[in-house]
């Protein structure tokens, strides 16, 4: 995006930007021409290594990447945030988004991941009406909402969430869906199927499976603790899911989609083909199933059908399952300075 002469950047404001899809969706509207803003919780270690490499000094001139502290318990700061910063676009990618850890604290799930996103919606109803300004608004949806319903998934695939995790988002994905209706407001729900990249987190499976063998090939680990590898997933990666997002505002109206790559694959092969990188062989020696993994109750197979968004949004997955784990593992390699 090329800005006329005099013509105002966009502005966004991302909450949840210090994680995977939020430093990379940064970058994104960076290369768009956005001015970007995020919010990120205050805590007592440095959480912006994601996105340090964009993140200028607020003391610079014009900054593009800009971090504001807030909450999504908070609705002020986050009511204050948005007639401040005046966004175009706001992206919510904040949440309590580790599944197994919502059944340990479904409240603060609950309270984050599902009222969080009512908090933003309120403050954007009250901005719309006070300044006639318009926001169009992004709610991150997971494919964890269809739980168990069979596969493949698509927009019209009835919810059965299975934790705490998923049944907050579907919280979230309906009230987005109400207030579209009934305030007329320019949302859009994202449902989004496991995207992955080296910057995922380091609870998560794909990277406790590729961290883990990255410290075993350089002698700090001998085991890597799992639980379900029978679950099957739909795995992305996550830069074009960011992309995908940003199509979804850039419509003339508002809509649901489902994006993933209509593939599904088990833990097991993500397992396999990821000692196979790294040339360890079999992986048999080196996993130990550990039932503290497994959930209260499990999500066997999520599969999407990205129809609707190949269709509209001419969206399409480019990296393939295979490609994705080599991505990861060789990255991890690299962290503990093993050469490829």
């Amino acid at each position: 995006m090329n800005l006329k002469k005099n013509q105002k950047a966009k502005v966004a404001l991302i909450t949840g930007i210090t994680g995977q899809d939020g430093s990379y969706l940064a970058e994104f509207l960076l290369e768009k021409g956005y001015e970007v803003h995020g919010i990120m919780r205050r805590s007592s270690t440095f959480i912006t290594g994601r996105v340090e490499h964009i993140l200028k000094d607020i003391h610079e001139k014009k900054p593009k990447l800009i971090i504001h502290y807030g909450d999504l318990a908070d609705s002020n700061t986050i009511r204050r945030l948005l007639y401040s910063i005046k966004p175009q676009e706001i992206y919510n990618l904040g949440a309590q988004s580790h599944v197994r850890v919502s059944f340990d604290i479904p409240e603060y799930t609950a309270d984050i991941t599902g009222l969080g996103t009512l908090r933003i919606l309120e403050a954007i109803k009250d901005y719309q009406h006070d300044t006639g300004q318009k926001v169009k608004f992004y709610q991150a949806s997971s494919s964890e909402m269809f739980g168990s319903a069979p596969p493949p998934q698509n927009e019209n695939t009835s919810f059965h969430p299975r934790s705490p995790y998923a049944v907050a988002k579907v919280f979230a994905y309906n009230t987005t869906v109400n207030y579209r209706e009934a305030y007329n407001i320019f949302a859009s729900n994202g449902i989004l199927f496991n995207h992955e990249s080296p910057r995922r987190g380091g609870t998560f499976v794909t990277k406790k499976i590729t961290r883990g063998i990255a410290r075993i090939v350089a002698g700090k680990d001998k085991k890597i603790y799992l639980g379900n590898l029978e679950a099957k997933r739909d795995w992305g990666y996550a830069p074009e899911y960011c992309e995908a997002m940003w199509l979804m505002l850039q419509q003339n109206k508002p809509d649901d989609y489902v994006i993933g790559t209509g593939e599904t694959h088990s833990v097991k092969e993500f397992v396999k083909l990821a000692f196979q990188v790294a040339g360890l062989g079999s992986y048999k020696k080196y996993i130990e199933i550990d039932p503290r993994y497994y959930r209260p109750t499990e999500v066997n197979v999520l599969k999407a059908d990205p129809t609707k968004a190949t269709k509209i949004l001419g969206w399409k997955p480019k990296t393939k399952f295979e490609d994705l784990v080599r991505i990861m593992v060789e990255a991890d390699l690299r962290n503990e300075g093993i050469k490829i």
